[in-house]
């Protein structure tokens, strides 16, 4: 029987409901029989909280019918156009020897993935360990202060990402059908299924180990090769292209093309490209702080007071502008987490944050960041030089907490005062903390800026700029201070490098990093 999509969006749900009443709804509104319709599934779902008396779900349905079904005609009610990505690449296959991906964050995953897919058995070096390794030696490090520099929350199998909660939002238009692809992937190797749908898809930390270590299991049995605690350290170049790569400094791999997606924090590694003169270019980033309040608090403020049992822990996206006329935003916000001492080299501190998929801490937290431009480095000429910026920030924390995460009030912050204890409540962290000047980190400007930022926002959420905020620092790896320039094909003006993904600066997220490795992957493929 031939059949036809529709999608019937905006219909409106009360806060207590189910899947059923959904479908059923949808094919009310859209003037079907419900009999009539053969398959359903919601493809999006999103809390409308603007009117706190009136708090409800909005949903779209895909509903599928007989191609002679009549349906009801509105805008809000058209024929599905989704489209679907193919990951069988037409390609000839000609490789001498198998494509190398550097990093194994999501870019390198999905690169990887792609690959194998396709027949092309690539090498993955990732200089971390194993994600289930990984993972311990991070505890390790939040409860002893002992760190591995090559095994830590930035580096290992997963990426940084890994230890970010999970969030698979994104702001990249999906024409080509990547995003849904990597969703897809992602629940088939053990994600919620709920992450296809939601407005604010979340997997959790927890969970996307799991994933991760699933995903890396099929692509060795699609002919993946993986090498562990293995470093990209140098490229073998002749004639302007790329031969092979050197792995530790001593190891020599012939390959004919490399997907280098190393990640933000892969400082040695950026010093060793601009060393071969690969053409790079600082790029803007941003720095700030973390801050934590209550869960409830922020429940209540985004839900109203007879809500906020019913619904997810509440979340925020806040923006504005400094009257210096700098852009201030929240980033990486994490409901129900925890701030996580996030470094990765000795003698720096760097916070991050993240939650369980349950997002069961009683603390929320997000980054309170300051816009850097390049002006603002050093060298703007320096391709290197945000990363010069972020490390003596760095080298600040670490000195300030002796290695601990180093806190303060907010309201103490403002008047230039170290905290003695903490207010109503008591901070969420993985990692020893202490408390310290935070004000010490930046410019007098900066310390403005970011005080001037929690009161604009306050102005939006009443509490946030409540004196008891407890503020963690420093926040300085939001994106990567670089960019490695690449063509169309995606390539370097080194034939057969192809930047990719947050550390090469054409990213910005877990899903927008994977989104890239499917595209430079796609643009090896399609070469060949």
């Amino acid at each position: 029987m031939k059949t036809k999509r529709i999608q019937v969006s905006q219909i409106h749900m009360p806060v207590s409901h189910n899947t059923k009443e959904v479908l059923y709804k949808a094919a009310k509104v859209a003037g079907v029989p419900y009999d009539s319709v053969m398959s359903s599934r919601i493809v999006r779902r999103s809390i409308d909280a603007r009117k706190k008396n009136q708090v409800h779900y909005t949903y779209r349905v895909e509903l599928t019918i007989p191609a002679n079904q009549r349906y009801a005609r509105s805008r809000n009610i058209s024929l599905s156009e989704e489209v679907r990505f193919d990951s069988v690449i037409h390609h000839t296959g000609s490789f001498t020897h198998p494509p190398v991906i550097a990093g194994m964050g999501p870019a390198g995953l999905f690169a990887g993935y792609l690959l194998a897919l396709n027949g092309c058995s690539p090498i993955l070096l990732e200089r971390g360990k194993p994600v289930e390794e990984r993972i311990m030696d991070v505890r390790h490090f939040w409860e002893t202060g002992q760190l591995d520099p090559h095994s830590n929350v930035q580096f290992g199998e997963g990426g940084a990402g890994t230890f970010s909660d999970g969030k698979l939002n994104t702001g990249v238009k999906d024409r080509f059908g990547r995003n849904r692809f990597v969703l897809e992937t992602f629940v088939r190797f053990g994600a919620p299924e709920d992450i296809l749908y939601d407005a604010k898809p979340h997997i959790g930390t927890d969970i996307l180990i799991r994933v991760i270590a699933n995903m890396r299991e099929e692509m060795k049995s699609l002919g993946a090769q993986i090498l562990y605690e293995s470093t990209l350290t140098d490229l073998v170049v002749q004639d302007s292209t790329l031969k092979g790569v050197v792995v530790n400094h001593d190891t020599e791999l012939e390959t004919d093309a490399c997907i280098l997606s190393v990640g933000h924090s892969a400082r040695d590694t950026f010093h060793m490209l601009a060393g071969r003169n690969i053409p790079m270019e600082a790029k803007p980033f941003a720095v700030g702080l973390r801050i934590e309040h209550p869960q409830e608090l922020l429940d209540a403020r985004q839900y109203g007071e007879g809500h906020s049992d019913l619904l997810p822990r509440a979340s925020y996206k806040l923006t504005g502008r400094t009257e210096t006329g700098r852009s201030v935003y929240t980033f990486c916000m994490c409901p129900g987490g925890y701030v996580v001492n996030a470094s990765s080299d000795a003698g720096q501190t760097v916070v991050n944050g993240m939650s369980d998929r349950a997002q069961d801490s009683p603390n929320a937290n997000s980054a309170v960041v300051l816009s850097i431009p390049a002006s603002e480095f050093q060298d703007a000429t320096d391709p290197l030089a945000g990363i010069a910026f972020q490390e003596a920030l760095e080298h600040k924390a670490w000195a300030l907490g002796g290695g601990k995460i180093p806190q303060q009030l907010f309201g103490d912050f403002e008047n230039n005062t170290v905290s003695v204890s903490y207010g109503a409540y008591s901070s969420c962290t993985k990692g020893e903390t202490v408390f310290a000047d935070l004000r010490k980190l930046f410019s007098e400007e900066m310390n403005r800026d970011l005080t001037e930022a929690v009161h604009l926002f306050g102005k939006k959420i009443k509490g946030f700029d409540r004196p008891d905020a407890i503020l963690s620092g420093v926040e300085s790896r939001t994106s990567s201070p670089v960019r490695i320039l690449r063509d169309e094909t995606c390539q370097s003006d080194l034939k057969g490098l192809f930047p990719c993904g947050e550390g090469a600066g054409y990213a910005g997220g877990i899903t927008s990093a994977a989104m890239d490795g499917l595209r430079c992957a796609e643009a090896l493929l399609k070469g060949r």
